[in-house]
């Protein structure tokens, strides 16, 4: 009988690095893939993107509503309880063998909380990472003591989750789920892009994605302000903005998005770009500047600089192609232009990359293949050895 498997996505981002892994799953005979979507995908203000997953072809087997409109701590809490209900009726229903989570997000901590109670085993993708900038670092960690089999995107990220007292036989280095994509997706070209998404590139192109810094010092409307007046004087080059996502003061960062490039002529917004379309274009511009992984994993694989700002990404393994710089408009101008130097550019051709080389689903696929599932429950915490 077909091992159920059930992922579970949240936003849109998080299903761009599932989306072959759940590919993989629907078409294994010893494999019953069951979809559930839950959190930015069922809100209109993030662009319903559910419907992204059914023009895929994938049947969703569940929609669990948790997302309230607001982006305080007192809504983001409520989402969380909200969803932890919505999870527990559709994990009654649907009866899983497993749970795959991925990533930190609150809507992937509610899964993993109501999974725990019903006594399903979890998959944990991309533990043992650290971004001391925003609550998700906790959160994190968090899923990971809640699951039972770990696949993580480099060694030191293994030696981590371990640390947590997980068992080393269930921690597999499998690297960064979005190296499949980024191997296998035939990218459009930059004349493609600039039709898809009307879009005038010029000599410069950055690409800007900013989420709110939840553990940071300064507000994320006064941070983000830094960031906008660094770029308000550059000339001659596009300004390409995605959306945050739905973190405390997310929507703040939007408006601002929103008013910015609606004061500037050569600065485009957008909700929601898909992983083709956003892969390409990560490729095709000059710099990515703002805070999001994406910077740290994905933007080296195709030598563009990122500018890193401020502490949300903060503890993780960056390639020689992030630049850090604090939320202050002078040291983004200047990390900018170390970005586009000829020096930071022969850097980043000798430079090592940490989280592997792709090929990472059907890891993962053989790994719950040849698990006997039903076993992994109750867990044990495990003792690391110490010299006596």
């Amino acid at each position: 009988m077909p091992k159920k498997i059930a992922v579970v996505t949240g936003a849109r981002s998080e299903y761009g690095l599932l989306s072959h892994l759940i590919k993989q799953i629907h078409a294994d005979p010893a494999l019953t893939l069951q979809l559930i979507v839950t959190g930015m995908h069922l809100s209109p203000e993030f662009g319903l993107t559910y419907q992204q997953i059914l023009d895929d072809g994938f049947m969703i087997d569940a929609k669990v509503e948790m997302l309230l409109s607001s982006d305080s701590p007192v809504g983001i809490t409520k989402s969380v309880g909200l969803g932890v209900i919505g999870f527990a009726d559709a994990y009654a229903r649907l009866q899983p063998d497993i749970i795959v989570l991925l990533g930190d997000r609150f809507e992937i901590l509610a899964a993993a909380q109501a999974a725990l109670i019903a006594k399903i085993p979890v998959a944990h993708i991309h533990g043992g990472e650290l971004s001391f900038g925003a609550i998700d670092d906790a959160m994190r960690h968090s899923i990971s003591k809640m699951s039972h089999l770990h696949f993580v995107a480099c060694e030191d990220y293994r030696r981590r989750v371990i640390q947590l007292g997980e068992n080393p036989e269930r921690v597999f280095n499998t690297g960064a789920m979005v190296l499949d994509a980024m191997v296998d997706l035939p990218l459009l070209s930059k004349a493609q892009l600039s039709q898809a998404l009307s879009v005038t590139f010029k000599q410069n192109n950055f690409l800007i994605t900013y989420h709110p810094e939840t553990l940071g010092r300064l507000s994320s409307k006064d941070a983000f302000a830094e960031l906008l007046e660094a770029l308000s004087p550059l000339a001659d080059c596009t300004l390409i903005f995605t959306e945050a996502n739905a973190d405390a003061d997310g929507r703040i960062i939007n408006e601002m998005i929103k008013a910015f490039c609606k004061a500037h002529q050569d600065a485009y917004s957008f909700q929601a770009l898909g992983q083709l379309r956003y892969l390409s274009l990560l490729k095709q511009v000059d710099v990515m500047i703002g805070n999001s992984s994406s910077g740290i994993i994905e933007a080296p694989y195709f030598k563009i600089p990122t500018v890193n700002i401020g502490h949300r990404q903060a503890g993780r393994i960056m390639p020689k192609s992030v630049i850090h710089c604090q939320p202050a408009a002078q040291e983004i101008k200047q990390a900018i232009q170390h970005a586009m130097s000829q020096q930071h550019h022969q850097a980043m051709e000798t430079m090592a990359l940490p989280y592997g080389q792709g090929s990472v689903s059907p890891k993962i696929i053989d790994v719950l293949k040849r698990t006997d599932l039903a076993a992994l429950n109750p867990k044990q915490f495990y003792d690391i050895p110490t010299a006596e």
